[in-house]
């Protein structure tokens, strides 16, 4: 067995951090009134969260870039008949890299269509005014009735497939992206996380951050 440094730091942080604001984004719609305040904190910060993820997909530690968890459909396939190589159990197998892709594209599908939305009552959201009143309608409604609803079966399903992997196929998944090592059967390269690798990820989630703090005061300017 080899250990590796699958997970850098700032993945880790990346991955939990979005699941406490995702849970915080459910409560707090849920809970409605001043609460929806804390609802625009979350998703902004959700928002800058995907961004970061996004550019930490280019030039991340090894097991956190695209480059080595995006497979064509015949990987996928191959993978599901058990045909698949060892390294696809060090980080994201075929199965997790679509899990992570339709996480991120629903999740910004949902704070995307929020920064647009309007329900009326308690939240308006920041860029409304770029939009005619029929895209806000259409953003509202998918924000409220669809979007919430897939990101939840999702979430659903991620965590189902986390149990499947730990029961039956006898692989922890949480370990890893807790400590960020991994025992695995083959040598294979492990992810940079150095002091330097993390300032760097510290200034580019402060970029996206600041992205998204332009974005949303656009929303302000003369409004």
């Amino acid at each position: 067995m080899h250990t590796v440094r699958v997970w850098d730091l700032p993945t880790r942080l990346f991955h939990w951090t979005l699941a406490v604001c995702v849970i915080g984004l459910v409560i707090t719609a849920n809970m409605g009134g001043n609460w929806m305040n804390w609802h625009l904190r979350l998703g902004y910060t959700v928002l800058s969260l995907l961004l970061f993820r996004l550019v930490w997909g280019f030039v991340g530690g090894y097991w956190s870039r695209f480059s080595t968890f995006i497979y064509g459909p015949a990987t996928v396939l191959a993978y599901l008949r058990g045909d698949g190589p060892p390294e696809h159990r060090v980080g994201h197998n075929p199965l997790g890299m679509l899990s992570v892709l339709a996480l991120l594209c629903i999740l910004l599908a949902q704070v995307g269509t929020g920064l647009i939305a309007d329900d009326e009552i308690a939240y308006t959201g920041p860029l409304v005014r770029f939009v005619s009143g029929e895209t806000i309608s259409d953003a509202t409604s998918y924000h409220k009735n669809v979007g919430k609803f897939i990101v939840l079966g999702l979430v659903v399903l991620h965590l189902l497939a986390i149990a499947f992997y730990k029961l039956v196929k006898k692989d922890n998944l949480v370990r890893p992206m807790v400590s960020g090592d991994k025992n695995v059967v083959v040598p294979v390269p492990s992810a940079r996380d150095t002091a330097g690798s993390r300032i760097a990820a510290l200034v580019v989630f402060g970029l996206c951050a600041a992205a998204v703090y332009g974005l949303v005061s656009l929303g302000h300017m003369n409004g």
